[in-house]
């Protein structure tokens, strides 16, 4: 009886450690990372935070002061989670072109009108001239959801984004992604910490795809276009989704995170509104593999081995050819598999 009170003591004070570890590094990251910590008083905070943290790890091991130290502790972390909840999203701040405008959408019946879906004329990724159109979309022409899968490097990690087909030059593009401001640059980690708003980019498919295959050249990316397989009403339910959300933006906005909200997770999101979906796995959290993951559970075509169907998705050869052609979307997909 005594070795195992001492096991399980021991196996409790481990798992404190590691709860208290865990959320400490978390705690001065969020100071840190926020705006706050972009001043003398948040880089002063994140200090203060770290070594109340070192004083009460030290605390943990003494057995007068182990309590007193986890009660001090509770309260800075409590204190620290209602700053942290006050933090809001907001789509008043100084954005950058790419995502200044929102897209908006109104419906009328199965009419879907979208305005400001972007349809940039690119000289470079930073040298481009803004251009927007408002489209009319019918629910009832909806013929099928392309994903899109662009690497551009590790096999691993792609940025996923779907196509919505409404006839064979008709297609529009969503693009989930954070929302920059002037100057701001991406970081994996402050993308954990409500240092971006979600954005979802409402396109023209000459812009998002030509961006990554004819603009991009650091890095260079390779886009492959899969034609997800299930019934028309399945395709609908989605499309809905997505409007669903857009609609939501415009007027609440959200943080965009890079593991919960990211391009994938949502995607994933909000294909659970069908019935048959995917369940979640790893190769969600690893988005390069989705398009393999979508292949496994029957939802891509499964006619060849999925090296065939990824060798002969790849778009960048048509792209480049297609360039501004105003049947962009049927050149690209002129040899894809059905």
């Amino acid at each position: 009886m005594t070795v195992l009170r001492f096991l399980f003591k021991s196996v409790a004070i481990l798992l404190l450690l590691v709860v208290f570890v865990a959320s400490a590094a978390w705690g001065a990251m969020a100071v840190h990372y926020s705006d706050l910590g972009r001043t003398a008083l948040g880089t002063a905070l994140a200090g203060l935070f770290v070594l109340l943290s070192l004083a009460v790890l030290v605390g943990l091991f003494s057995r007068r002061w182990r309590w007193h130290a986890i009660a001090g502790y509770a309260l800075a972390f409590a204190c620290l989670i209602t700053w942290w909840s006050g933090i809001s999203p907001s789509n008043d701040r100084q954005w950058k072109p790419e995502v200044a405008r929102l897209p908006l959408v109104s419906i009328d019946g199965e009419q879907f009108t979208f305005r400001n879906i972007r349809n940039f004329a690119y000289r470079t990724e930073a040298d481009f001239v803004p251009a927007f159109y408002e489209k009319t979309f019918d629910l009832g022409k909806l013929e099928s959801v392309d994903v899109i899968a662009s690497y551009w490097g590790s096999a691993a990690i792609a940025h996923m984004f779907v196509s919505f087909n409404f006839g064979v030059d008709d297609h529009l593009d969503i693009s989930i992604e954070r929302r920059d401001e002037v100057g701001e640059a991406y970081s994996t980690v402050k993308g954990l910490f409500k240092q971006y708003e979600l954005f979802y980019v409402v396109a023209d498919e000459r812009d998002v795809i030509r961006l990554r295959t004819n603009v991009r050249r650091d890095p260079p990316e390779d886009v492959y276009i899969y034609r997800l397989k299930g019934p028309i009403e399945n395709a609908r339910r989605l499309f809905l989704e997505y409007v669903k959300k857009i609609d939501s933006l415009a007027t609440h906005p959200e943080f965009y995170n890079t593991v919960a909200t990211n391009c994938t997770g949502n995607i994933w999101l909000h294909s659970k509104v069908n019935p048959g979906s995917v369940p979640y796995s790893w190769k969600i959290l690893l988005s390069g593999y989705v398009p393999e993951y979508l292949y496994e559970q029957g939802k891509l075509d499964t006619s060849m081995p999925f090296p065939e169907l990824q060798r002969r998705s790849r778009v960048n050869a048509a792209a480049q050819a297609a360039d501004q052609a105003v049947d962009f979307s049927r050149r690209i997909r002129a040899r894809l598999p059905e």
